[in-house]
């Protein structure tokens, strides 16, 4: 199976550094969600500020769909390389994807992600 079915752009590595940055600082001082389905929950009912999706999930049906949804309810998402470096910024070993619900102190880290994700995604 070809991992770019699901992978729309390529994410620069200074972004998937800031973009596991924002997720730790969500983890220890927001609220994120874990795990796709709980992802396409929090999306569907607009809880969502950010998505994160990792690029090797297999089967990639997992979060296939997950950009469209994202791209559907306008929520920015980002690609990382690994699901365990994903994983490893909320206590876990891997994460196919997460949703930052709430970004607690890192407002000014969210604006620069969410700018430098619209600008690559054009």
């Amino acid at each position: 199976m070809d991992k770019e079915s699901y992978v729309k752009f390529e994410t620069p590595e200074s972004l998937e550094k800031n973009v596991l940055d924002l997720v730790e600082n969500s983890f220890r001082g927001g609220k994120i969600k874990k795990g796709t389905n709980e992802v396409i929950k929090s999306v569907e009912r607009g809880e969502s500020k950010l998505v994160i999706i990792s690029e090797d999930v297999t089967p990639p049906e997992v979060v296939y769909y997950l950009p469209m949804l994202c791209d559907e309810r306008k929520v920015p998402y980002v690609y990382v390389k690994k699901k365990t470096d994903l994983g490893s910024r909320v206590g876990i070993s891997t994460a196919a994807s997460i949703s930052v619900v709430d970004f607690g102190k890192s407002a000014d880290l969210y604006n620069k992600i969410v700018a430098e994700i619209s600008s690559i995604k054009k």
